[in-house]
């Protein structure tokens, strides 16, 4: 289904489902022999939300068709352990920096308040919809798992006031954050990310940091050869019982370059393309005509002057 201005989702649908394939490759890259990172709550989690597909994926129990590549299983979780082995990196370099506050915006099924080693006074915000929250925490809370830090939900859409609900929650402006939007920016509109970046920046102390995977815009033309390969990916797991049309859920086209914007916002940016990360981590790389090689992972330090 097509997004809309006002759409609502669960963890089995629409772009809450995409939470919930993310928690089932971070599952899958955990049982790897030799893994890049430790999850230990993503399958039960996965178990929880009851999709069939996604639980066979973070078992490890989906069939290997003769067509691996275009099913995206191996790719997935290739690019799952990669990302997230990135983002822990960035939230421990953080607080080996000296911040004590963290926000993860749209967390959905991040278990990082509860699976990296923080320091005893550090505070993580996580933000997403009420019900994804209540989720959660029940579901972890039955696991017997227990926050290893001062974990604060933040229950609200990142498109209402979400700045004045994390305020409320006891966020402080004034102490340099580490913010993450993993995953997020490629299903905000153009002028929601904006907004975002703009929020995230009026909220920040200098020294805060911000990290988010990101892409280049692309040209028409990239934009169908997108398209048609998420169909691809769609299809075959049409087939293996999960019917989701990626296609639907994300927003291509026209839009700022996350890394020129932040940097005319004053922060000072790194970034990392994704084929550098997955030749670190021993793992196999996009072609270079395949959209998803264009992705890059950034990071960035506020300076606190525009």
């Amino acid at each position: 289904m097509t997004r809309t201005d006002n759409d609502t989702w669960d963890l089995a649908s629409s772009v809450g489902a995409t939470a919930t394939l993310v928690a089932a490759a971070r599952a899958a890259a955990s049982r790897e022999t030799e893994p890049l990172i430790d999850d230990p709550f993503a399958e039960p989690l996965v178990r929880a939300v009851g999709i069939d597909f996604f639980i066979k994926m973070a078992s490890g129990d989906i069939p290997v068709p003769d067509d691996e590549a275009a099913m995206g299983v191996t790719r997935m979780t290739d690019n799952m352990a990669v990302r997230t082995k990135f983002f822990d990196e960035f939230f421990l370099d953080a607080a080996d920096a000296g911040v004590r506050q963290v926000v993860i915006l749209a967390s959905g099924l991040d278990s990082r308040a509860y699976r990296l080693d923080w320091p005893a006074d550090m505070v993580v915000f996580e933000i997403d919809q009420p019900e994804v929250i209540a989720f959660k925490t029940q579901t972890l809370a039955e696991q017997g798992a227990a926050p290893a830090c001062d974990r604060r939900t933040v229950a609200i859409d990142l498109r209402n006031d979400w700045a004045s609900a994390l305020r409320d929650a006891g966020f402080d402006p004034q102490a340099p954050t580490a913010w993450s939007a993993e995953g997020l920016l490629g299903y905000l509109p153009p002028e929601a990310q904006d907004r975002l970046l703009d929020t995230i920046t009026d909220l920040s102390a200098p020294g805060s940091r911000v990290a988010i995977d990101s892409a280049p815009p692309s040209n028409p033309d990239e934009q169908e050869q997108s398209r048609e390969k998420m169909e691809t990916i769609s299809a075959h797991w049409r087939d293996n019982g999960f019917d989701l049309d990626f296609g639907n859920l994300v927003y291509l086209g026209e839009r700022n370059e996350a890394t020129t914007y932040l940097t005319s916002h004053g922060w000072q940016v790194d970034t990392a393309p994704v084929n550098d990360l997955l030749a670190a981590g021993q793992r196999g790389t996009f072609d270079e005509d395949e959209p998803m090689g264009k992705l890059y992972y950034l990071s960035a330090v506020y300076g606190g002057a525009r």
